[in-house]
């Protein structure tokens, strides 16, 4: 099968190019001229000339490679033997990437893949490379399911295979080899409970009941009951017959909305998709899930993509938590997912949380989703009381300068521990992070590679070690400040161990716990307690938390980041919610300027206006979520190449690029870090509203155009990236 000119021609091993999938790109219409141009086309047969199945002999097939360039379906040959099992939505196995060069076959690998469809022939008019083995005939890849994949590749610029890979976990046996049980009649609908609390809460969950689908961005009150209320809509969602997805940020979370649903509508109605069940435990849930077993669905950020039949509603909780994001190509966020699937499923959306991200204030603002709030009086019953020390404060304080802590704090500290336990939020984890000079403030640097120095830990029950870097780990005997001349340390951040500790020593006849990356405690008892945690980490407390500290709170602020006052707002709120209510005495210390927007929305409890006054001043500089960037990283003349390249939508403006940090060798790399020791740069891509699918198409097409030429190295494309600086 070689070219009249002797050149290898794609032997049919490799698979037959199918049609484009949806979205396709520039070379779709090369090749359609192509097709039209050829020969009438034959009955399908292998090239091993294998019986075929009589009826349907072709299998459109995804083959799991995930090269941008290679986002097409290929057409494989059924044999006979195959035809029952190899059925749409199944996993096979087929040879991909082989040539025949003078009859003779060469290279070739056994490539896992999906079916998509069955067809009666094929666009390819030679014969066709047959399926070698069907892994499972069990249709994991639903019509339903692949369309959602495909939509969320054509959102992110990415490979559909990569998509897919998120979507459907890897296959384990036992869970196939088990029957699926029959699925339990729909429960009544619930009563309203909390959500009475809110002005429009019992009319959404009754919209639910009646199989309507109402869109809405709810801000909770503080407090325990938010759990209970996510899991009576989704039983509202259950009444009318339809299914329901609760997608929450980590497994903490999910397992206590799914205590939540267990004890409103008892268990068999839903599953719980966390990693800590394990992958084999994971995939028979799934599979559940997958063939009608259970209609609802309560998970992390994996369970976006749950095959939930007949969705009635999709709800996501904390959208701002980073860990809805995905870190896996082409990195799709949760929220996204789920507005996908209300949209395209016709399903209900509830976006849920203590706070307001801007992308939920947009949501109201545009009109897709009312907002659903509790009155004034509701919100503050239910707040603690917020008091604030600001720097003016600090500078008056003679305990604030000799110690960490104000005085008003202290006496906070003190007054909550005599009813209950009391909460200190520190915004890093570690011993002392970063150090500074006490006269001046200047960052304390290694002398031999300008690295930052940290402090070691105190060994054998010592006061403290010595110094190191953080980078290149040199031990520091003798630094002094290059600016000041100044000999003497200050922690810039006093991190969750080193708080534990001085708290320790101030308040000797009290324990003291730590919660935090190494160790996350998930309750605390309702007797007197100091427990010091890192944002995100705080343990929920029986009967509620007498009073809380937000310590540091400029160090959340002054991140470079344009989500740096949301981020910080959000937090101080998750933590402030678990403090009692003001008319029970909870009461909340933050240590930051009380003039900062941030600060003021935490004193009023209003996340959602201050949501609302972030939108609308990123409206006026062109700022996601208003306007649609993508950021494309790599070597600079990658990037360069791609930006000049790429048909971008007209009026796409540029933005850099700009070098990004080196990381340094032996470091820990973050998703989207370059390699140790590369020099990258990053560009901006900005487009106004409605040219977002646009500019994921061009990206998309520019990178396939770049990895057929064979030009440079690859360049990471982002489209939407959180992390803004």
């Amino acid at each position: 099968m070689s070219s009249e000119k002797g050149r290898p021609e794609r032997d049919p091993a490799h698979g037959a190019p199918a049609a484009e999938p949806h979205g396709g790109e520039q070379l779709a219409l090369i090749r359609e001229t192509v097709r039209k141009t050829k020969a009438p086309r034959a009955k399908p047969r292998t090239w091993r000339g294998a019986a075929l199945a009589e009826e349907r002999p072709v299998a459109r097939v995804l083959v799991d490679k995930g090269l941008i360039h290679l986002d097409q379906y290929f057409d494989y040959a059924v044999p006979a033997a195959m035809d029952a099992e190899a059925q749409p939505g199944a996993r096979v196995r087929v040879r991909f990437g082989a040539r025949v060069v003078k009859g003779r076959r060469e290279g070739g690998e056994l490539h896992d893949g999906f079916i998509v469809e069955r067809l009666g022939e094929s666009d390819y008019r030679g014969p066709l490379a047959p399926i070698a083995q069907v892994l499972s005939p069990e249709p994991v890849l639903s019509p339903g399911l692949l369309a959602l994949c495909r939509a969320v590749a054509d959102r992110y610029a990415g490979a559909l295979a990569d998509v897919v890979q998120l979507a459907v976990p890897p296959r384990r046996v036992r869970p196939e080899a088990e029957s699926a049980a029959e699925p339990l009649p729909p429960p009544p609908a619930p009563a309203p409970g909390t959500w009475s609390r809110y002005a429009s809460g019992p009319g959404y969950l009754q919209a639910l009941a009646r199989g309507d689908s109402p869109r809405a961005v709810w801000t909770a009150l503080p407090g325990p009951h938010w759990a209970d209320e996510l899991a009576r809509a989704a039983a509202a969602a259950l009444a009318s017959g339809r299914g329901a997805l609760v997608v929450v940020p980590d497994g903490r979370t999910a397992g206590r909305v799914d205590a939540a649903f267990t004890a409103l509508i008892g268990a068999g109605r839903h599953v719980l998709l966390t990693a800590d069940s394990g992958p084999e435990e994971r995939y028979r849930r799934w599979l559940a899930v997958s063939r009608g077993s259970v209609r609802a669905v309560v998970g992390t950020r994996a369970a976006m993509f749950a095959p939930v039949r007949d969705l009635g509603l999709a709800a996501i909780w904390d959208d701002g938590d980073s860990s809805h994001s995905e870190q896996h190509a082409p990195q799709p966020h949760a929220r996204e997912v789920l507005l996908l699937r209300a949209a395209h499923e016709k399903a209900a959306f509830l976006l849920g949380g203590v706070g307001c991200t801007v992308e939920g204030a947009q949501l109201v603002e545009t009109g897709w989703a009312l907002p659903l709030a509790a009155p004034r009086d509701q919100v503050r019953a239910a707040a603690p009381l917020i008091r604030t020390v600001g720097d003016a404060d600090l500078a008056r304080d003679e305990a604030a300068r000799a110690a960490r802590l104000p005085t008003l704090a202290w006496q906070v500290v003190r007054e909550g521990l005599r009813t209950g336990p009391v909460l200190i939020q520190v915004p890093r984890r570690g011993y002392v992070p970063r150090l500074s000079c006490e006269r001046c403030r200047t960052p304390a640097r290694c002398g031999q590679c300008a690295g930052p120095l940290e402090a070691e830990e105190a060994q054998d029950g010592q006061d403290g070690g010595g110094l190191r870097c953080g980078w290149c780990g040199r031990a520091e005997t003798a630094w002094h400040c290059a600016e000041c001349g100044g000999a003497r340390l200050r922690a810039q951040i006093v991190g969750a161990r080193r708080t534990a500790e001085e708290l320790g020593r101030a308040f000797p006849a009290v324990a003291v716990r730590t919660s935090g990356r190494d160790h996350v405690l998930d309750t605390v008892p309702d007797r007197p307690a100091l427990v010091v945690s890192t944002p995100g980490a705080e343990p929920v407390a029986e009967g509620g938390y007498a009073a809380a500290l937000l310590l540091d709170g400029w160090a959340m602020l002054g991140r470079p980041d344009l989500r740096a006052g949301e981020e910080a707002l959000r937090r101080w709120l998750g933590a402030a919610s678990l403090v009692r209510g003001q008319e029970d005495g909870g009461t909340v210390v933050v240590v930051a300027e009380p003039t900062l927007r941030p600060v003021q929305a935490l004193v009023r409890w209003d996340p959602a206006g201050h949501a609302m006054r972030e939108l609308a001043e990123r409206a006026q500089l062109g700022f996601p979520p208003v306007s649609r960037i993508a950021a494309v990283a790599g070597r600079p003349e990658d990037v360069q190449d791609l930006v000049t390249s790429a048909e971008l939508p007209e009026g796409t403006e540029v933005l850099g690029p700009v070098p990004l940090p080196v990381t340094e060798p032996g470091r820990p790399r973050r998703p989207g870090d370059p390699p140790p020791g590369e020099s990258w740069e990053r560009a901006l891509l900005r487009v106004r509203p409605g040219s977002g699918a646009a500019l994921a198409a061009a990206l998309k097409a520019g990178q396939a155009s770049r990895a057929v030429r064979r030009e440079g190295e690859p360049v990471r494309v982002r489209i939407d990236p959180p992390d803004l600086g």
